[in-house]
């Protein structure tokens, strides 16, 4: 899906405070988009455990070229603001991180006001919003896609889905709690996503040697969110791929252990070309991508229903 096509000018601005209750400290995004443009379709994305607004360029910058406008909000579970375990907040993060990311749709126009003020000169349109979510934030955005969080005796939580997010990508995503190893039940007790719910239009992107040392399954935990949830829905399994996919999160971070450009660009592109064929822009690059998984030489497979 790569081309030799002359890469447009983007622009990043941050940070950029938006309203929220109840969060100390407060909530700031960073937005990445063409430096100038109307009507784009926007991508909210949320971050993995520990990150913030400052990684994952190596997707952003991609999506932004590929005429999206990106919102990256950094999370309460940020390293930056030093909540552990440990930390009494630590227990509600999930449901901060989801309040989050609707307090970017809801004050979108607020954000994308303050980014023109920065110099940004791209409009948006609210009828092509998708989300995107890495490791923990694939959990997230399944939420905004209508799933579910199990409690101890397997009853669905409250619904936090959001209809104005049209389609999502969950990559890496947390697969189903029936296998959580001791650590993650004591410490992480919301991993226990309900996706028959997660109707909306989604792309599920798997490694396949992402090993979770959260899980006792294999990689194949991480593709629940296909496999269980209604359709359509897509899955792009990326050979050789484990938890960082090549490392999305940044150029040699330390999380990465199968670092390769190829691949993060690989992730990059499908989701892009997933993403603007679900919003009804152009499915080209979606229908390309999965002519060459058909070959057997592109690195991955894709399988839809």
């Amino acid at each position: 899906m790569r081309t030799d096509h002359p890469v447009p000018p983007i622009v990043a601005v941050k940070p950029l405070p938006v309203p929220t209750t109840a969060r100390d400290p407060g909530l700031s995004v960073k937005v990445t988009a063409p430096a100038s443009g109307d009507r784009l379709p926007v991508i909210v994305f949320s971050h993995g455990n520990a990150w913030s607004m400052d990684g994952y360029e190596p997707l952003v910058d991609r999506w932004a070229a590929a005429g999206f406008v990106v919102v990256q909000p950094s999370h309460l579970d940020s390293r930056r603001h030093g909540i552990g375990f440990d930390d009494p907040r630590f227990g509600s993060i999930w449901r901060v991180r989801i309040a989050d990311l609707h307090a970017v749709l809801d004050h979108l126009d607020e954000i994308m006001d303050r980014a023109r003020t920065a110099g940004l000169h791209a409009t948006v349109d609210h009828d092509r919003i998708a989300a995107v979510g890495h490791s923990w934030g694939g959990q997230t955005v399944g939420a905004l896609l209508g799933a579910r969080v199990l409690d101890a005796a397997g009853t669905p939580g409250e619904d936090f889905s959001r209809p104005a997010v049209r389609a999502g990508a969950l990559l890496a995503a947390t697969g189903t709690g029936d296998s959580l190893t001791p650590f993650a039940v004591e410490h992480l007790p919301f991993m226990r996503p309900d996706y028959s719910t997660m109707a909306a239009p989604a792309l599920v992107v798997a490694g396949d040697r992402d090993q979770s040392a959260m899980s006792t399954r294999g990689p194949d935990w991480f593709t629940d969110a296909y496999h269980l949830s209604p359709a359509p829905k897509s899955l792009l399994t990326i050979a050789d791929g484990q938890h960082t996919l090549g490392g999305v999160a940044g150029e040699r971070v330390a999380e990465t252990t199968d670092e390769d450009p190829a691949r993060v660009a690989l992730v990059a592109d499908a989701v892009a070309g997933y993403l603007r064929d679900a919003l009804k822009l152009d499915g080209t690059a979606w229908a390309a991508l999965g002519e060459r998984a058909a070959t057997g030489d592109g690195g991955y497979r894709v399988a839809q229903r």
